[in-house]
């Protein structure tokens, strides 16, 4: 007994010295790693003091702290910032739906300010500004070497005024200029009409307003269709739509899905992460959607995209869109200012991020350049075409009442008006083809 008892006393010491020996080099370890965080705040303090004293010219010391702190956080992503108290205001009367500017979502891309999408109805969008521009000049003054936010405060500026920027486009030799008007931006989320049989979402960007507007719109589209069952589908057109509000990307997801995950993000720490799921219900209840998008496409944009698709509830064409799969987080700080920082990457239903892929279509549709018909040209020029209703002395047509003749004329001529579309924006016209085509084939059984 007092053998097992030194055993047993023998085994706790070891286990004692065991622990110390591991715990001790680890507490070290530790400690050198917070000395080494404190010499070097002590040399950003020294650092500052010099400047503040030894500078050619006096300096604002708040200005000099900002432009600290946000190199510290542009230097993590693109997308990670500091918002000064206005920036910070700025953001709020975004995500409200009305703020003054150009109309283009920017990103930095290596130091370049890279155009995400033009807005639609805005002075970019009229412009011609593309996704995927780069902005390298305003009114002469090279944007190089600016951080984002002051790149941002070039371009804004009085309602009314002019503004020359410089823009690189792939497959143009040499840069160009274009001159706007500021103006101030009035976003709406949602336009929705009816082309044909098709009822059209245009959704803009997601902020407050956007899932509250999209069921408005869809709900006054499929009444003034007589119901339901006179649609023949809804396209969602994604195209150009910068992103936005995380909340509102998952409810217009939720919108079209009865059940199944929506999105999941995932932080630094596992635990952190979270997974947001479908509520029942089906607005477009069960009728066939297609989704647009393309290079411009970004963020909750994809989200939305993404999640239907991974839930075949949705058919996506266009083209890849723009790959923004990470999820940032407004944080409130000291003195009306805050701090915009990347917490998270967002997961579609499948577990794939979007991150730098961005979604892929399940059929790639580019928008053609368009090429105005020559007059001229026999080719191009339209030609009356004749039928046998034109012949002189034709037959009737004796097996349809009048009313039956007339419903065919009305739906030929939403077809013609349909097809018509093609030359103004061929991306739609082809996902209202494929719309047509599914309630052809009548619902599943």
């Amino acid at each position: 007994m007092k053998k097992f008892v030194m055993a047993a006393v023998g085994g706790t010491l070891a286990g004692v010295i065991a622990t110390t020996q591991i715990a001790g080099p680890l507490l070290a370890q530790e400690t050198e790693k917070n000395s080494n965080v404190y010499e070097q705040l002590d040399l950003f303090g020294d650092i500052f003091e010099r400047i503040r004293a030894q500078y050619v010219e006096e300096v604002d010391t708040e200005e000099l702290v900002e432009a600290a702190i946000n190199g510290m956080l542009t230097s993590l992503d693109p997308h990670s910032s500091y918002l000064s108290p206005k920036d910070a205001l700025k953001m709020r009367d975004q995500t409200r739906g009305e703020f003054g500017g150009l109309g283009i979502e920017v990103t930095q891309e290596e130091g370049f300010v890279k155009v995400v999408s033009p807005i639609d109805g805005t002075p970019a969008s009229e412009a011609g500004i593309e996704a995927g521009d780069f902005i390298t000049h305003v009114d002469g003054e090279s944007l190089l070497g600016l951080t984002l936010d002051d790149a941002v405060e070039l371009m804004r500026g009085p309602v009314g005024s002019e503004i020359a920027i410089t823009v690189v486009r792939e497959g143009e030799t040499e840069p160009f200029d274009v001159s706007l008007v500021r103006d101030t931006i009035q976003l709406t989320a949602v336009r929705a009409r009816t082309e044909g049989n098709a009822v059209v979402l245009r959704v803009t960007t997601f902020n407050e307003q956007t899932y509250p507007k999209l069921k408005e719109g869809l709900d006054e589209q499929v009444e003034a269709a007589g119901g339901i069952e006179n649609v023949s589908g809804f396209v969602v057109d994604l195209r150009n739509n910068p992103g936005g509000l995380l909340n509102q990307a998952i409810a217009v997801s939720d919108a079209f899905l009865e059940e199944g995950e929506i999105v999941s993000t995932r932080g630094r720490d596992a635990a952190d992460g979270d997974r947001t799921n479908a509520t029942p219900g089906d607005l477009a209840e069960g009728k066939p959607i297609v989704v647009l998008i393309n290079g411009g496409s970004a963020s909750a944009s994809e989200i939305v995209a993404g999640a239907l698709q991974d839930h075949r509830r949705a058919i996506v064409v266009g083209t890849k869109s723009f790959g923004k799969g990470s999820v940032q987080t407004i944080m409130p700080l000291r003195g009306e200012g805050a701090m915009r920082l990347t917490t998270a990457r967002y997961y579609t239903p499948s577990g794939r991020s979007i991150q730098a892929l961005g979604v892929s279509p399940d059929i790639i549709v580019a928008q053609p350049p368009t090429k105005p018909a020559d007059p001229e040209d026999e080719d191009t020029a339209a030609r009356p075409l004749r039928s046998e209703a034109d012949l002189r002395g034709s037959l009737n047509n004796d097996s349809l009442t009048d009313d039956q003749v007339d419903q065919i004329m009305e739906d030929r001529a939403k077809a013609e008006k349909a097809a018509s579309l093609r030359e103004e924006d061929y991306q739609l016209a082809y996902a209202i083809d494929i719309l047509k085509g599914l309630s052809a084939l009548g619902p599943k059984k």
